[in-house]
């Protein structure tokens, strides 16, 4: 496999932080559905994204790839499995950007690779270094100051961040053998049932529906939920494949750190000092890991090396004293 030119690497972190741009600005977004029932605009986001997800398979010509995939039981029941994570998700985040918890929604995005790192832990028996269980470490003591601050543990950072992680280990499982499209759209089409009995729900509680009933703007506004769940989604698997993990890993700070400061200088939203303090700590934590990855990438890209060059004959080969170790990145 060819690594990317730099002109490539430079298109792929454009569409890497545009992704992340997007995600970072959708609470306000959200914040302008507010009067919306939230189950009602995930239940249409997920028909309105599977709409979209057709149409652009339809103009791809990818129906083949789709039909694939579903004729594979355990691949359906792996999207299946990561379609409900999800959706718990992005309703957990509905309900917070629409109910004034913007900053505890970005404080659970900003835990999510320490939460990535002990699941790769718990799932994959992956060893950590000393440094990552210190990060982890951190991020407790973290939740436990901003738990005592607000008097209750903080349930939507941690939902969020669990069912990232969770949805990430799936999507992992997965791996190259489906598209970003593909996946998006058998995840929504699985998921078809769960909005049309929450659209049922919402009818039957309220004899009416915010979709039908509200004025031209909201309307769009939910139909347009469509694009800005498969546009950022498109945009991150493109840049993916043209950067490296390591800038990818420090391009995804950028979601949260645009939703926090919404939270906080947009919105209004109240930061005491235990908030400061313990996002503080999550913040040195993640500087803690980015060193840490940086560090041991960097020795990793160098035992690659020169064990290329011995192989080919260039350098004998030295055993190093210590290798670098893959696991928990």
């Amino acid at each position: 496999m060819t690594s990317p030119t730099p002109s490539e690497s430079r298109r792929g972190l454009s569409y890497a932080l545009l992704s992340y741009l997007i995600w970072g600005i959708l609470p306000l977004y959200f914040v302008l559905l507010s009067s919306v029932n939230p189950f009602e605009i995930v239940a249409w986001r997920i028909v309105f994204t599977a709409i979209l997800c057709a149409l652009l398979i339809t103009i791809t010509r990818t129906w083949s790839e789709v039909r694939e995939v579903l004729h594979r039981p355990r691949m359906v029941g792996v999207i299946a499995a990561a379609g409900l994570v999800i959706y718990v998700n992005w309703q957990t985040y509905v309900i917070a950007t629409t109910s004034g918890y913007v900053v505890e929604a970005a404080l659970g995005y900003f835990v999510n690779p320490v939460v990535t790192i002990l699941l790769g832990v718990i799932i994959y028996r992956e060893k950590l270094r000393p440094t990552q269980w210190f990060a982890l470490g951190m991020t407790v003591v973290a939740f436990v100051i901003i738990s005592i601050g607000l008097g209750r543990v903080p349930w939507i950072a941690l939902i969020l961040a669990v069912t990232f992680g969770i949805y990430g280990v799936l999507k992992k499982g997965i791996g190259a053998r489906v598209s970003a499209l593909t996946g998006l759209f058998v995840e929504t089409i699985l998921l078809l049932p769960v909005a049309a009995i929450i659209i049922g729900i919402v009818w039957a509680h309220t004899g009416s529906l915010d979709l039908l009933h509200s004025s031209p703007l909201l309307t769009i506004l939910m139909i347009a939920t469509g694009i800005t769940t498969a546009a950022p989604l498109l945009l991150f698997a493109s840049g993916a494949r043209r950067i490296s993990l390591t800038t990818l890993g420090f391009a995804q700070y950028l979601g949260p750190t645009l939703m926090f400061l919404i939270g906080w200088l947009v919105l209004g939203e109240q930061l005491p000092p235990e908030r400061w303090i313990g996002f503080g700590i999550v913040w040195l934590s993640l500087v803690i890991l980015s060193v840490d990855l940086v560090r041991h990438g960097r020795a990793n890209r160098l035992a690659d090396a020169a064990l290329a060059q011995a192989q080919t004959g260039a350098i004998p080969i030295v055993a190093p004293t210590e290798k670098p170790e893959n696991q928990g990145k």
